[in-house]
């Protein structure tokens, strides 16, 4: 089988890049899912996407690959033209993994996002798009909120002073979004509890990973407990250290049910496909709000998708092959299925089949972006 992995390669385009370690990384993940899937005979080609001429387009057309893993999360440096990857690829006619275009741009624009959450009775904090200062006098919600970039993912945009209590600190923390990020401001409120992770696999069925949650250390005693943007990405600052993942060990089954459901009620909103990353947070009542849906989430060895396949006994190996098979499972049949009958390439085995070992469904842990992106 020939395979392509496309990937952004534009960390180096900005010096004041404010989410550079996490475009950064899709460069190792690249060449981690290169290695495991070469070790099976695959014919693997690296096809990075530089700069905004979009040179790939031509390399793919003369390439004709079985599939493309798509790990491209940013064009030009900037992470809201991922969505065009898709459409191109669609264009072209490619098999490729995870979301659609229409998935991406959903899960981008947080507020729409959140919106269709919403009408589909899935819990979601209560929400107010900031596209100006001015604009600060319509939002009435109640104290604490959080502010982010509305268009961002990987935690870029998210300080320790994100999290505000008053009109005055709600005004800075709007200005520092619109001025560093030109973009809307989502003002979202803070949900104090747990932050639980549910990573998603497979389409027809649709399997819940081990869940993992967020332990904060003892530098979160006085502050809110949230993964900022240093805590995901500086390795060694104090917000890292005090913010490493581990197993979520539940022992209200019907609590985890509860959880999971509402991971696959929200993937199955933006109509994700293949893989994916739910994050919730968790009221000391065990109510579950969505705070962000990651179609295309870090499949990093080392990143919390990889871990909890691992959890499952799912080695790296075996998920990359199944990440493939997954993806023409979905494709086969399509119109612009291409090399049908003898010469078709050889599905790999299904990964339906003991996807999770013993109890399908829930027995759950595991979930972080170390070396990870969303």
């Amino acid at each position: 089988m020939h395979i392509a992995i496309l990937y952004n390669r534009d960390h180096e385009q900005l010096e004041d890049d404010p989410g550079r370690e996490a475009r950064a990384d899709v460069m190792r993940v690249a060449s981690a899912l290169s290695e495991a899937l070469t070790q099976d005979g695959t014919q693997v080609e690296l096809v990075p996407v530089t700069g905004s001429r979009l040179e790939f387009v031509d390399v793919l057309a003369r390439m004709q690959p079985d599939l493309v893993i798509n790990l491209c999360e940013s064009v030009a440096a900037d992470s809201r033209a991922e969505t065009i990857i898709p459409c191109l690829l669609d264009m072209l006619g490619l098999p490729y993994t995870g979301a659609s275009a229409l998935s991406l741009t959903l899960a981008l624009h947080k507020d729409k996002a959140k919106e269709l959450l919403k009408a589909r009775g899935v819990s979601t904090p209560g929400f107010a798009r900031v596209d100006r200062l001015e604009d600060l006098d319509a939002v009435n919600l109640p104290y604490p909120l959080i502010v982010k970039p509305a268009r961002e993912d990987a935690s870029v945009g998210i300080t320790s002073d994100s999290v505000v209590h008053d009109r005055e600190g709600l005004r800075r923390a709007v200005d520092a979004v619109l001025r560093t990020f030109h973009q809307p401001a989502l003002v979202e409120q803070f949900i104090a509890g747990r932050e639980i992770y549910v990573p998603l696999l497979g389409n027809s069925p649709r399997r819940a990973l081990p869940l993992s949650e967020i332990r904060f250390g003892q530098l979160f005693a006085d502050r809110p407990n949230i993964v900022t943007y240093a805590g995901k990405w500086e390795t060694g600052s104090p917000e890292y250290v005090n913010t490493p993942s581990g197993p979520c060990l539940l022992t209200d089954t019907a609590l985890e049910a509860r959880l999971v459901q509402t991971a696959m009620d929200a993937f199955a909103a933006l109509e994700g496909r293949d893989y994916g990353r739910v994050d919730l947070r968790v009221t000391p009542e065990g109510v579950p709000y969505v705070i962000d849906i990651n179609p295309n989430c870090d499949l990093h060895p080392e990143a919390g998708f990889a871990k909890a396949a691992r959890s499952a006994g799912i080695d790296y190996r075996t998920l990359a092959r199944q990440l493939v098979a997954i993806a023409l499972e979905r494709h086969h049949g399509h119109p612009t299925a291409r090399r049908k009958g003898p010469g078709a390439p050889r599905l790999p085995d299904s990964p339906n089949r003991n996807l999770l070992p013993g109890r399908a469904g829930v027995r759950h842990r595991a979930r972080r972006s170390r070396a990870s992106a969303e």
